[in-house]
């Protein structure tokens, strides 16, 4: 059949546009924000995973065996932040098993997790993991306190990196979270009873250099995380016996892994603040007040200076809540908390000041029963 030109112009055109055209569609059609959860059951350690519907609320799409045991317990068992942690790509998502010493990696795959491996992380109980590029840190809070190294292919599979586990500054003083800085040159620990901040210089091959610790001018260090031009922000629970006294500080890291302070000690007007998350934006940093049930808000400018949102509190959890862990979602439009004494996870949505809106709260967690470890997609 003969076809001019004028028609093939046509037929060329109609190529591009109608299937442009669906294109756009799709994103309404396929809801893209997911939140996880670990419940951290000492018998059969599970990640349930929920994802945002077409009437605006979050559903359940599954529970996923982890192949682990976790520690069990009531409240915050694990005391630590990044029990559970997606891939930069997103096409990961990698769990810790505190009571059988393993890490476990899913593939993520739409609304689904599918189980990818599992390995011992050379320790005892895990608490907390990061990844950045082929390599995944685990940080083990008993024993002898360290960080273990695996390589990490892309469909999940872990390989223990030959005599790379370094040990923490000294044995007991309960490492509380891991962080990566974005440019995959630097380790951050925190030691949350020696409260230091322990900074490792990653090398080419994934391994750590030797450990460098400074003092956190602060009490009650727990967690750290970077911000996007590599500042150091910490959560702080406070001073013991101050009503309302958790801070947050910021820190520039120097050219000999130790660290100075940028904001310190900025009240976050809540109690027990244990755990935080910063937008994948940049802009803001929101803690998880445990203690008082609370959320704070900081402003994130790019030398790291923290600037209160408000009064600082910018959400609330119904009272006796006791949200611990909390994330953000990677479009920077949602906030969760993981209310451990409820068993649900409260949503709220990000207004373009930082301040938040309650949107919805996801039931279905089971309640004071040691749960730990939230992550957004």
């Amino acid at each position: 059949m003969k076809i001019g030109v004028r028609n093939t112009s046509l037929l060329l055109a109609m190529s591009i546009i109608i299937p442009a055209l669906y294109a756009s569609e799709r994103p309404a059609a396929l809801p893209t924000e997911r939140v996880y959860a670990m419940t951290n059951d000492a018998t059969k350690n599970e990640v349930f995973a929920f994802a945002l519907g077409h009437d605006g609320t979050f559903h359940s799409t599954g529970s996923f065996a982890t192949g682990g045991r976790g520690s069990g317990g009531i409240t915050d068992p694990l005391e630590s932040q990044g029990a559970l942690t997606i891939s930069q790509d997103h096409s990961l998502l990698f769990a810790v098993n505190a009571g059988s010493g393993t890490v476990s990696s899913f593939r993520i795959e739409r609304d689904r997790l599918v189980w990818a491996d599992q390995q011992p992380t050379d320790g005892a109980e895990p608490v907390a993991v990061a990844q950045h590029g082929q390599f995944v840190y685990v940080l083990n809070q008993g024993g002898f306190g360290g960080v273990a190294v695996f390589s990490v292919n892309g469909d999940g599979h872990l390989k223990k990196v030959p005599n790379s586990t370094a040990l923490l500054s000294a044995t007991g003083l309960e490492g509380s979270s891991i962080a990566v800085s974005p440019d995959g040159q630097l380790l951050a620990v925190v030691e949350r009873l020696a409260g230091t901040i322990d900074i490792f210089h990653i090398l080419p091959n994934g391994t750590l250099s030797a450990i460098t610790s400074t003092a956190d001018p602060n009490p009650g260090g727990f967690s750290a995380i970077f911000s996007r031009r590599g500042k150091l922000l910490v959560s702080e629970t406070g001073p013991s016996g101050v009503a309302d006294g958790s801070t947050i500080s910021s820190f520039s890291v120097n050219s000999n892994a130790t660290v100075s302070p940028i904001s310190s000690a900025v009240p976050t007007e809540g109690a027990a603040n244990c755990w935080l998350a910063i937008t994948p934006n940049g802009k803001f940093v929101y803690t998880s007040n445990s203690g008082s049930d609370t959320i704070s808000g900081f402003k994130v400018a790019e030398n790291g200076t923290l600037t209160p949102i408000g009064g600082a509190i910018v959400a609330a959890n119904p009272a006796g809540s006791h949200n611990v862990d909390i994330a953000v979602s990677a479009d920077s439009n949602f906030v969760y908390t993981q209310n451990s004494n409820t068993g649900t996870i409260r949503v709220w949505t990000i207004n373009s000041d930082g301040t938040l809106k309650e949107v919805d709260s996801i039931s279905g967690l089971p309640a004071m029963s040691g749960t730990n470890g939230l992550a957004a997609d």
